[in-house]
């Protein structure tokens, strides 16, 4: 077992550092203005050719794999988590699904939109009553003369109304649960379609997040990703998405490491550098073990799926474990950084206030724990009964 980087990715790394750290001070520009979805940095990322890093060459993609994408994305998560989104979306988002399971015609029009940087696929899933209980949501899709008619509503939507297109979860069928569940491809601009006005969280404030409304929403037939009983296949592609989630979790983890370390060693309190103190000392090396413990869960489900779908167990193992110490190890770096740390002039504030965001999206802590259990056992655990 070697865990040394080969040549190819240690410059992976090394570019990607460096465009973290251009990207820093406009990263906290777009933070201060609560700025939209930045399409310039997906341009940016699109001429360096990391747009769509990941996905198939054959339509335009470097057909790297899911570990190469996640040393791209830690660099990027500590310093600009805008511009680590974007690539998120771009490489481990609803495009991937595309990718696998869509048809020649999905492929052909959607990866090189995403990787020439003329726009990204955000995902409709969250409704107002159906969250972690995915399979109790209700918009629906009937075909119709060669046209899906959606109706409903999607809540919480990364993106809406300032991406291309979205990936939508939809009830094809009157079967009950899963079975009934497929997604299919909305554009932006289809006949029917409007969005919320945007909310205001915690976090994340440069990427929008509104509803979006179904009112008899026309879209083409041939935009139908998988049919009714095809939602096994989405949940496998989910698990990319998950990685995703916890290496960004990873990198804000990692920032606010870094930012701690150098901030101990310039702040002078009674005379030295607050490094000397034990109890700084205490909590850098907390610090240290859990980023550490964090990044080589990631690598591993990451390295062991190659360009496929990372393991069930692996994968929910590392996205939770990384969720957690992103909120433990941000709240640390805050305690380290005192006063300076709860000021929204330095990033520390912005890190605790994302890190809880990460861990919501893609399936809460709590769920992955139960996913967890359910993989150790082998068996299912209904949660309705």
């Amino acid at each position: 077992m070697d865990f040394k980087l080969s040549e190819e990715q240690q410059m992976i790394v090394d570019v990607a550092a460096r465009l973290a750290e251009e990207s820093e001070e406009d990263e906290r520009i777009l933070e201060l203005e609560r700025g939209e979805l930045a399409n310039s940095l997906l341009e940016k990322l699109s001429r360096l050719g990391f747009a769509g890093m990941t996905l198939s060459e054959e339509y335009g993609g470097q057909g790297s794999s899911n570990l190469d994408g996640v040393l791209f994305l830690e660099q990027l998560a500590g310093k600009c988590p805008t511009l680590a989104g974007i690539f998120h979306e771009a490489n481990f988002g609803p495009i991937r699904q595309i990718d696998c399971f869509g048809s020649y015609f999905l492929k052909k029009k959607y990866i090189p939109m995403t990787c020439e940087g003329r726009g990204l696929i955000s995902i409709g899933m969250t409704e107002p009553e159906a969250g972690s209980a995915l399979t109790d949501l209700k918009t629906t899709a009937k075909l119709r003369n060669g046209q899906y008619i959606v109706n409903g509503q999607k809540r919480f939507i990364s993106g809406a109304g300032v991406s291309e297109s979205y990936l939508v979860f939809v009830r094809l069928s009157e079967e009950k649960g899963a079975k009934g569940i497929g997604t299919i491809v909305v554009d932006k601009d289809a006949e029917g379609l409007s969005f919320g006005k945007r909310e205001r969280m915690m976090g994340h404030n440069t990427i929008p997040q509104r509803d979006m409304i179904f009112d008899n929403t026309r879209v083409p037939a041939e935009n139908l990703v998988l049919k009714a009983g095809e939602f096994s296949k989405a949940m496998l592609c989910f698990d990319i998405e998950r990685l995703g989630n916890g290496t960004i979790s990873l990198g804000i983890a990692k920032g606010a490491l870094e930012h701690s370390i150098r901030y101990s060693q310039e702040r002078y309190q009674f005379g030295r550098p607050i490094c000397e103190f034990q109890a700084v000392q205490l909590m850098l090396a907390d610090m240290t073990m859990m980023v550490e413990a964090a990044r080589l869960l990631i690598y591993r489900a990451a390295c062991n799926s190659g360009r496929s779908y990372p393991g069930r167990l692996e994968t929910s193992v590392a996205k939770c474990y990384a969720n957690e110490i992103a909120k433990r190890v941000s709240d640390l770096a805050l305690e380290v950084h005192g006063g300076y740390g709860y000021s929204s002039e330095y990033p520390i504030e912005r890190m605790v206030r994302d890190s809880r965001g990460w861990a919501i999206a893609g399936g809460t802590p709590q769920m992955q724990r139960i996913g967890i259990v359910s993989g150790l056992l082998g068996r299912r655990f209904e949660q309705r009964r």
